[in-house]
């Protein structure tokens, strides 16, 4: 009887070689003169460069750090053989919650973990990373690939990320700026983005009884698959945009990205307790794929509002005199955006966001 060896207990040491032998090139065209070559290291080297960031107006840099994952999105992904995009969506979740704080994105690392070695998945699922990498101008620098067989079934996976930015402190966005008179500018989303999968399985599949492969007339005949895989939309060239035009002026009070909670909770996190946002239910177009999938699990109103973002990405905070600018800019860069609340004075007892 032959001993054991590590392929017999699920990993195989050449597949994942090969793996690994596939990522440096997708690592390489989202990287800048700042990462330092590591290749083969135990840890990612980037070169803060502090003489670079004080030459672009940096001269009390914070370091802003955010980590996240894509949840179970990636059982749609699994089902639906089609990898690429939780990738995108992975680095949306963690470099959107960056931005809040008005942070440059820096460098970013993933963290995959398989039921098995597949080259050609993993090698899917980093091309997504490195595609979003490369759209937030933020360095994929490393991450970690680890098999897990008795701890997936076979072909499922999970993923993280982690992300660092640098913003400059007299610059920083924390919401406590904003003040009475402020707009809210709701700019949209992709549709559910990573969040409230759990519930959008259990009306899709269980309750709808449809598969990934069904087609959906009232969303153009597309695959039930390709709707729910629809990527996290990034929103790094948009903020960075309006930030680079009007945060010397601190006239971005604040920024929201709407996750799992839905607008009045994410805002919520970011309004002062002298102030109340007050948000026009009717001020944005919802996008079809959000009452498509109320229907079929007949789910309540609020509930929606609870759980989904109902088609809002990231609310931007502003003075009310550069509101309009702010939505040219986002016209500009292909974002459709609205006016979607105002700022009160209100008790500290009040809730800080309420949708009317």
């Amino acid at each position: 009887m032959s001993g054991a060896t590590y392929s017999s207990a699920g990993v195989n040491l050449e597949l994942y070689r090969e793996g690994m032998a596939r990522l440096p090139a997708h690592m390489r065209r989202t990287q800048c003169p700042r990462v330092m070559s590591a290749e083969g290291g135990f840890a990612a080297l980037f070169q803060l460069d502090l003489k670079g960031l004080f030459s672009r107006g940096y001269e009390d840099p914070l370091l802003v750090s955010c980590t996240d994952g894509v949840g179970t999105k990636l059982k749609i992904a699994v089902q639906a053989g089609i990898h690429h995009t939780v990738g995108i969506d992975l680095v949306a979740m963690s470099v959107n919650d960056a931005l809040c704080t008005g942070a440059e994105p820096l460098f970013f690392l993933d963290y995959v973990a398989m039921s098995h070695d597949d080259p050609d998945l993993l090698e899917r699922i980093v091309r997504g990373i490195a595609d979003a990498c490369v759209e937030c101008q933020c360095a994929l620098v490393g991450g970690e690939t680890a098999i897990l067989p008795d701890m997936y079934h076979p072909g499922e996976y999970d993923l993280a990320g982690f992300c660092v930015g640098v913003v400059e402190r007299k610059r920083l966005v924390d919401g406590k700026q904003i003040r009475p008179g402020d707009v809210a500018i709701g700019i949209a989303s992709s549709g559910f983005h990573s969040n409230g999968y759990s519930l959008v399985r259990k009306a899709v599949f269980e309750l709808g009884g449809l598969t990934c492969g069904d087609t959906v007339p009232a969303l153009g005949g597309r695959p039930v698959g390709e709707v729910l895989l629809e990527p996290t939309r990034l929103y790094a060239r948009p903020v960075k945009a309006v930030l680079a035009r009007h945060g010397a002026a601190q006239a971005v009070h604040g920024i929201a990205h709407i996750t799992g909670g839905g607008l009045a909770e994410n805002l919520g996190r970011i309004v002062p307790a002298d102030v109340q946002v007050e948000i026009d239910r009717g001020s944005w177009r919802v996008p079809a794929v959000f009452p498509w999938v109320q229907g079929l699990g007949n789910i309540a109103a609020d509930e929606m509002e609870r759980v989904f973002n109902m088609g809002v990405g990231m609310v931007v905070v502003v003075a009310a005199e550069i509101a309009a600018d702010v939505q040219r800019e986002l016209a500009d860069l292909g974002y459709d955006s609205w006016t979607i609340g105002r700022v009160r004075a209100a008790r500290a007892e009040d809730e800080r966001v309420v949708l009317r």
